[in-house]
């Protein structure tokens, strides 16, 4: 039986079934890959995987990356626990649009997600598709980000005064705040795909601190922002974006280098627990 790729009809998302992940060969991990590329966000449900099975599965498609302000679970050095508990106040974790540690030289291609524990309502994870929202994007908008550098830092997450830092208190998600988190990084607002050739928008205000060469004078300063939240307003429209349904046992891989995603809320008084690998940046799969 091949594996059956049901799109989710809405602007990137696609299921994947009749493929058992634990013990996946050459030509598989072939198939799987390419619906990635095209589809960008792949769910397989009812998978029944250990965490050595999430490793082993992970580096099918890259090595691991670097997860640097998480703690990873007992025994996998590359698994960090996406944990809420039911009576937690705490704000919610990544809740705000963002690509994955775009503030690193070398950011990761992308991420898995495994859910083990699953609320029966709420906890969706929205998506939005950058190379959907570049094609789309109205050619006064272009003309004002084309060429230009944007400065990616974590210092708003997970600097010691960051959201997650010394102050945030009772959180069951184990974050290790660090003054690593105020370095900076430069990154093309727009890039192309490495894999596909496409151009696509790459990250987002918040990960995004600036823009290279208007980060001195004050109005510059002031235009850099104004130019970041109308980029920001037209990349997480409605129409580029995905909503992901958890259930029990589902893994979730996405492409970091062109969507974007955050976490909802909406389980108060319900547990919700994903084991997390990184897909770490692969060089052998570049093509320029």
């Amino acid at each position: 039986m091949g594996i059956d790729v049901t799109p989710s009809g809405q602007a990137c998302g696609a299921t994947l079934r009749g493929v058992d992940l634990r013990d996946i060969d050459d030509a598989t991990v072939t198939a799987i890959r390419s619906a990635w590329l095209d589809h960008k966000v792949l769910a397989f449900p009812d998978q029944d995987l250990s965490d050595d099975d999430l490793e082993a599965f992970t580096l099918r498609f890259g090595p691991f990356g670097e997860d640097p302000f998480f703690a990873s679970i007992d025994g996998h050095p590359n698994i960090a626990a996406i944990r809420r508990t039911a009576n937690e106040t705490s704000s919610l974790f990544a809740e705000n649009w963002h690509a994955d540690w775009s503030f690193q030289e070398f950011p990761p291609d992308g991420t898995c997600l495994y859910g083990k524990t699953i609320p029966p309502i709420g906890g969706d994870t929205l998506f939005t598709d950058q190379q959907a929202a570049l094609a789309a994007m109205p050619s006064e908008l272009r003309e004002r980000i084309e060429g230009r550098t944007a400065i990616h830092s974590a210092r708003g997450g997970y600097a010691p005064d960051g959201t997650y830092g010394d102050d945030d208190a009772n959180r069951s998600m184990q974050i290790r705040p660090s003054d690593d988190a105020y370095a900076t990084q430069l990154h093309p607002l727009i890039r192309t795909h490495p894999e596909t050739g496409a151009a696509t928008l790459y990250s987002v205000l918040g990960y995004i601190i600036g823009i290279d060469g208007m980060d001195d004078d004050p109005a510059d300063v002031e235009a850099a922002r104004s130019l970041l939240g109308d980029l920001y307003h037209w990349q997480t429209r409605e129409e580029f974006q995905y909503r992901h349904r958890w259930e029990p046992d589902m893994l979730v891989m996405w492409d970091n280098r062109c969507v974007l995603h955050r976490a909802t809320g909406g389980y108060e008084g319900h547990e919700r627990l994903l084991h997390r690998t990184t897909i770490g940046y692969n060089a052998d799969v570049r093509t320029g």
